[in-house]
């Protein structure tokens, strides 16, 4: 196995990784990151092993100092994402029979109204002459709208969420500077002090929502969530809901612009949205790198783990082997199969999935509908973090 080093504070390499991702597969499937302090892997073979492999799990480590981070730790350590089973596989069954109570359908057409009523606002600024920001405009008070009512958090409230969340992804970041730590934790703090007086209102006052349902939703045995695990769960919807979808839109609109013949073939047929949606997310995912533990003597792509050691797999570089994509460099509305890992894979997999790919459609159809002939303003600015792929504005003319 090989030792290399991309610098993901590097500028160059945050605005396109994929050309260091593609020479790395072409020396190795896994490879040694001293800089992350585990090793990487960066081909689908590799990449798909390491999220499904049973031998590795997602085992969480309080992040230190832990009297540092009290509400981050309680929040993630909770969390369906972060557990293994036995734990993971009751969560999983109760929040899956709480999340299949018809809630991403009940939600479709305000989805699809919402994502209406936000692209015509940008149209309206676009046509009195001035640039609007997809980001601003729509791909980010969308699914913080979706999500509110999701959970039922009360109208007045929703403001909280998107600062809340936007912080508390900073953690995920490597090298992470202190004062974007303390700002995690003081979000995670309100976020669940915000969550405990929710979920004793829902305790008393049920309503037609995700929270509610997940107060009452009961195992096989009459077990029920705790209210740790309920507002981790709380957490992890908006995180993953807010983030991906925001990510997905932002990023896949603007490789639509950079790939013009698609966009104008997405106009054409908007038939083809069902294969845009996941070609956008498999394109440029919106997390980049998903961590696993050994908990057992396992090799990866010829590479051997020890217990305790970590690998990632670096969902990026999963996404443009030739081995599985042809042409993985091309942007194809059109492509099948597409047997991209950007919502994970194995007993991880995505559980907000649905509503991500309902949130992109819907973006999607609105801007067809209401600006076909969109176009960028100007290169758009991208963040600066490496694991949470996104951009921070996207100004749009025609």
């Amino acid at each position: 196995m090989t030792t290399v080093m991309f610098d993901p504070r590097d500028p160059a390499f945050i605005a396109d990784p994929y050309p260091a991702f593609a020479a790395m597969r072409a020396r190795g499937e896994v490879h040694l990151h001293p800089g992350l302090g585990l090793a990487v892997a960066v081909s689908h073979a590799a990449s798909s092993a390491v999220l499904r492999h049973r031998s590795l799990g997602r085992l969480w480590t309080d992040a230190t100092p832990v009297e540092a981070f009290p509400a981050f730790n309680l929040l993630h350590g909770n969390s369906l994402l972060e557990t293994e089973p036995p734990r993971h596989t009751r969560l999983r069954r109760l929040i899956s029979a709480a999340f299949g109570r018809d809630h991403v359908e009940r939600l479709r057409p305000r989805v699809t109204r919402l994502a209406d009523e936000l692209v015509a606002g940008l149209a309206e600024k676009i046509a009195a002459g001035h640039a609007a920001d997809l980001l601003d405009e729509v791909a980010v008070p969308l699914p913080i709208a979706v999500i509110a009512e999701l959970l039922g958090v009360p109208t007045p409230d929703r403001s909280l969420l998107q600062p809340w969340s936007n912080a508390i992804v900073k953690m995920y970041e490597y090298d992470l500077p202190p004062e974007l730590g303390a700002s995690a934790e003081r979000a995670s703090a309100e976020f669940a002090a915000y969550l405990r007086e929710l979920i004793a209102l829902r305790r008393r006052r049920p309503g037609q929502d995700l929270v509610s349902d997940l107060v009452m939703v009961t195992d096989v045995d009459g077990g029920k969530l705790t209210e740790d695990e309920l507002m981790a769960t709380a957490v992890l919807l908006l995180m993953a809901g807010h983030e991906a979808s925001v990510n997905v839109v932002g990023n896949g609109v603007f490789a639509l612009m950079r790939h013009r013949g698609q966009w104008e073939r997405l106009v054409a047929d908007p038939g083809l949205m069902p294969t845009a949606v996941e070609e956008l997310i498999r394109f440029d995912p919106p997390l980049q790198l998903f961590e696993r533990t050994a908990t057992a003597e396992v090799e990866i792509g010829g590479h051997l783990l020890r217990p305790g050691e970590k690998i990632a797999a670096l969902l990026g570089a999963a996404a443009r082997d030739p081995a599985v994509f042809d042409s993985p460099n091309a942007l194809d509305v059109g492509r099948k199969p597409n047997a991209h890992l950007g919502f994970g894979a194995g007993i991880h997999y995505c559980v907000g999935a649905p509503l991500a790919r309902l949130e992109t459609a819907a973006t999607l159809m609105a801007l067809i509908r209401n600006l076909p002939d969109v176009q960028l303003a100007e290169e758009p600015v991208r963040r600066a973090e490496f694991v949470i792929r996104g951009l921070r504005s996207l100004l749009l003319t025609r």
